[in-house]
């Protein structure tokens, strides 16, 4: 058994920097006795030490890693130990410029940055590797050593002659010969077929490139690329410790908080042994609700726990607020609390802060910090967070507990990039994240657990998946689908569906005969709307508006379920539905407003039995979240609002965190929250 899962107590620490504070050992030693007071087990120790750790080429200073793990040991604690390829010493960059990565047009990088080493770069694997076997040899049986956490927010490309090398190595594995890529990529376009191998280079901003199988195909190598760099950096690590876990920091693209897009995490998790993730919601921003927010969050939180089928961590939060978003608030008094249980809540076994004591130079001295400036145990946040370790001490009993879900929703990262470069339909509003978030926000009002999952995934799990906007989709997953329904599933997919295939090249004759099969439908035409423009739709006796995308649709088998109101379409069929054996298909031709999604799957959850019976009656800003062990659930009951709310529940229960005896009548007070067993 891995040591991770023999670890009996949720993990609450974080990112601690000792190798900036070694000239003040009175601050490192304070560092110690205030981890003991907000119940802190938990840190993740040099991720960007490598300076201190190699000062110079073949030079190494262990000693003070060693006291520093001996100590967290001593106050039985537990190490999260980086590797530091993350952010190079610049003796490094300075040796070896072929370290530092190539933009896309073709500009080399200066050192100063993080992230921008080339994954190529044979003399960076090895300075890479040299550094991760002596942690690996100096470190394997230390006690405190609880998980390897690789590198850091893997994230970013290279343009330079060896990645253009690897680049074309990787196309000849997957094409064989130029004649197939160049029928893939439709090379007769633009007279863009290749007559040599040589030809061939990364999309690039300069003179834009047009040919849209080459930048699909230039992603999904980036993400192939950063697994081999990941692979090369864990291969002494797993010779070395095989029973500590590793984990590598994934993210959310933190603008709208929606799933990161710049790599494959369904693929990378695949070679992880537990995900975990950095989570910085805008917390009470001017443009959404906090329950708005909470959602997003809720969705990116299930998406990291579906994508194993177990709980993960979260590696990074804030106590408070961060330096880089438009602008930085801080959290009002008790949203840290909730924002903390509501990782745990979703799956999470760790509530981890980035970072436990304010830099005191540079981008991140005022980026939000368990130990602030004034190196007190006074403030509000200090306070708050001692008060987030006692209460994880509380309910540590869900430590290990997982979620069970009969509703999946399926995001495709090979669609989205397809989507997004798909010079067709609005450019501003294709927003393929948001819609799935829209989706999910329906069954996140109603306390219906989620998982979000991949079109690879086993669909016959699931009593309802949702599929929007699936763009690109392959003949493969269109079997799965038909089989699916044709055994008792029910599917739904939307507007934007069906266009292209994997190479993204779109489907002859049309839309698919396997979905006009499946929704018993022929798709005609999209209508794009200007962002001023509206529609209708009736659906059920209610009116809804209509925004964006609009499908224009013959039936062929299907019922009507809803028409259009308005345009040269009106009267017309915009909501279906399509008996297949036991299941059925659903096609929802055009986007509309929450209030919609709401209604149409509130029939759905009605006619499937999705709703949980412990729960008489929510309210769409509380959210309710289980998880279970076999015969056992613990309920989080979370009021993401500024108001005091109540809900009705089956049966009373006990608060873990209060030790009280809840009614059947529950009232919550602004951001406050409940753990129920």
């Amino acid at each position: 058994m891995r040591r991770y899962d023999l670890e009996t107590r949720l993990l609450h620490g974080g990112d601690y920097n000792p190798d900036q504070w070694l000239d003040y050992p009175e601050i490192l030693a304070k560092d110690l006795e205030l981890m003991e007071k907000v119940k802190a087990n938990t840190f993740s120790l040099g991720i960007f030490a490598w300076s201190t750790l190699e000062p110079e080429e073949g030079v190494f200073h262990f000693d003070w890693l060693d006291k520093i793990m001996d100590d967290i040991y001593k106050m039985d604690g537990n190490v999260i130990l980086a590797t530091p390829s993350g952010a190079r010493p610049a003796w490094l960059s300075q040796k070896y410029p072929e370290v530092l990565r190539t933009n896309e047009r073709r500009e080399k990088q200066l050192h100063g940055g993080r992230h921008n080493h080339c994954f190529s770069s044979p003399v960076y694997r090895e300075k890479v590797g040299i550094i991760n076997k002596k942690l690996a040899e100096r470190y394997d049986d230390h006690p405190a050593l609880l998980m390897w956490h690789i590198s850091n927010e893997y994230s970013g490309d290279c343009h330079c002659t060896y990645c253009q090398e690897n680049f074309r190595r990787w196309l000849k594995k997957k094409y064989k010969t130029l004649e197939a890529l160049n029928k893939a990529w439709w090379g007769p376009f633009w007279s863009h077929t290749y007559s040599d191998w040589s030809q061939v280079e990364s999309p690039s901003s300069i003179g834009e490139t047009m040919v849209h199988g080459l930048t699909l195909d230039w992603k999904r190598f980036v993400t192939d690329q950063t697994i081999d760099f990941y692979q090369h950096e864990i291969k002494d690590i797993r010779r070395l410790t095989p029973d500590i876990p590793i984990t590598t920091n994934f993210m959310a693209d933190t603008n709208d908080l929606i799933p990161f897009q710049s790599l494959d995490y369904g693929k990378f998790a695949q070679h992880v042994d537990v995900i975990s993730w950095d989570c910085y919601p805008a917390w009470h921003n001017d443009w959404g609700t906090t329950a708005d927010l909470a959602s997003k969050v809720g969705f990116i939180n299930d998406q990291y726990r579906s994508l194993k089928q177990q709980p993960f961590l979260i590696m990074e939060s804030t106590p408070s607020g961060v330096n880089w978003h438009a602008v930085n608030k801080a959290k009002r008094p008790g949203m840290h609390l909730l924002s903390s249980l509501q990782f745990i809540a979703h799956g999470s076994d760790s509530n981890l802060y980035f970072q436990w004591r304010k830099s005191r130079g540079s981008s991140e001295k005022f980026h939000g910090a368990v130990i602030d400036h004034d190196n007190s145990e006074e403030n509000r946040v200090f306070q708050e967070v001692a008060e987030v370790g006692q209460a994880l001490e509380k309910i540590k009993a869900v430590k290990g507990s997982n979620k069970k879900a009969k509703v999946g929703i399926i995001f495709d990262w090979d669609n989205n990039w397809a989507l997004e470069d798909a010079q067709g339909f609005s450019q501003q509003s294709k927003r393929y994240c948001q819609t799935l978030q829209e989706h999910y926000r329906s069954f996140w009002n109603a306390d219906i657990p989620v998982e979000v999952i991949t079109p690879a995934f086993d669909l016959t799990k699931y009593d309802l998946v949702v599929a929007p906007m699936l763009y690109l989709i392959e003949e493969t997953t269109m079997d799965k689908f038909a089989a699916y329904v044709a055994q008792g599933g029910h599917l739904v997919t939307t507007y934007v569906t069906g266009y292209v295939n994997e190479t993204d090249l779109t489907y002859l004759n049309g839309w698919p005969k396997k979905l006009q099969e499946l929704f018993g439908i022929t798709l005609k035409e999209t209508d794009t709307l200007y962002p001023k423009d509206r529609n209708q739709l009736e659906y059920q006796g209610n009116v809804y508006e209509i925004q964006d995308y609009c499908s224009i649709i013959q039936l062929k088998g299907a019922e009507n379920l809803g028409s259009y109101t308005q345009d040269f379409y009106a009267q017309q069929s915009a909501v279906t539905k399509h008996k297949v054996g036991t299941g059925t298909a659903y096609f929802i031709g055009a986007r509309t407003q929450q209030d919609f999604l709401k209604d149409f799957y509130g029939t759905l959850i009605e006619e499937l039995d999705l709703t949980n019976p412990w729960i008489i009656k929510g309210h769409p800003d509380v959210s309710i979240q289980a998880r279970d062990f076999d015969e056992e659930s613990f309920y989080f009951v979370m009021n993401f609002s500024e108001k005091v709310q109540v809900i009705e529940v089956a049966e009373e229960r006990t608060d873990l965190l209060t030790g009280e005896r809840t009614g059947q009548t529950i009232q919550l007070q602004p951001y406050g929250v409940k753990v129920l067993h």
